[in-house]
């Protein structure tokens, strides 16, 4: 039977993640033009992973939460749970899309190399070096040729969005450093997230949004915002960390801006200028040549082994 080596799969899963964001971005911004907030996102995010990993939860230790252990889980959900996705969204109250973009994911790609290396003594070689150097150039490449720049608050959305890269630098460390099972890791951080976030909305009652959008349009909301990116695609990344390492796994959350690009002319019908396309090509190149697409994954001394 056909099976992909562990670096192949963990590419695989690191890409269908990134693919997963890009849709998700697309369908915020969807919902922000129809009046959605990032409480609302929240709402859609943890509210429908916690459904869909409760009865999960409930036949694997939920007493421990998966085996993760009440600390443990409290760190992770403070790192990607509701404040990540406030810390991101918030961002552009007060800067342009392009500098959370780039800014973000950039952010993610450098802290995760250089925690990886410090804390996982995972090797920085001048392969990754180069392609980090790609990636940040073709997002540059795509954030400078902005036509709105943003007022004179924008170091604001700025630090935001630094803020929230570093949290989910945090959070794939954390879960390389402790080898923590990806469908632990979904359950638990739904599970604490919802158990903070619905009973705030509820007793608030502030659903009005929510309740005003079109049964397509909400139930295409839940399934992009709660399955796809809550659920399926926090485990895919998950299992990219454990296959490649914090540090490579890192570098996928990078190429979002770009295959964000390729979807959403896709989705407009409207080809993309040339720079955006040679933005899109730098940043795709530097991802293949900072993960090391053509060698095996070197195992972390502090990882103990590779993932089931």
């Amino acid at each position: 039977m056909f099976s992909l080596s562990p670096v192949a799969s963990g590419i695989a899963a690191g890409l269908f993640a990134a693919l997963v964001w890009s849709t998700f971005m697309l369908f915020a911004k969807a919902g922000t033009t129809g009046g959605l907030l990032p409480q609302d996102f929240i709402l859609l995010r943890f509210g429908t992973a916690a459904l869909i990993m409760l009865p999960w939860l409930l036949r694997h230790d939920p007493l421990c939460l998966g085996g993760i252990g009440w600390g443990r889980a409290g760190v992770l959900t403070l790192l990607a749970g509701p404040s990540f996705i406030l810390l991101g969204t918030g961002g552009y109250l007060y800067a342009p899309l392009t500098h959370g973009a780039v800014i973000q994911p950039s952010t993610i790609a450098l802290a995760s190399m250089l925690a990886g290396a410090v804390l996982l003594r995972e090797r920085i070689t001048g392969a990754r070096l180069v392609g980090i150097a790609l990636i940040i150039g073709g997002l540059a490449l795509i954030a400078g040729h902005a036509d709105a720049m943003g007022g004179g608050m924008v170091w604001i959305g700025d630090l935001l969005f630094i803020a929230a890269g570093l949290c989910w630098t945090g959070f794939t460390i954390l879960i390389k450093r402790w080898e923590l099972d990806p469908l632990a890791v979904t359950a638990a951080v739904s599970v604490l997230s919802a158990l903070v976030v619905v009973p705030t909305m509820l007793v608030a009652g502030d659903l009005h949004r929510l309740a005003a959008l079109t049964p397509g349009m909400l139930a295409a909301q839940v399934i992009v915002q709660g399955v796809a990116s809550g659920v399926i695609a926090v485990i895919a990344f998950g299992i990219a960390v454990r296959r490649l390492g914090a540090a490579r796994a890192g570098l996928f959350p990078a190429i979002v801006p770009a295959l964000t690009l390729l979807l959403g002319s896709l989705w407009s019908g409207t080809l993309p200028q040339v720079f955006e396309i040679a933005g899109a090509a730098l940043a795709s190149i530097g991802l293949l040549v900072a993960v090391g697409l053509h060698r095996p994954a070197a195992p972390s001394p502090a990882a103990g082994g590779t993932a089931q």
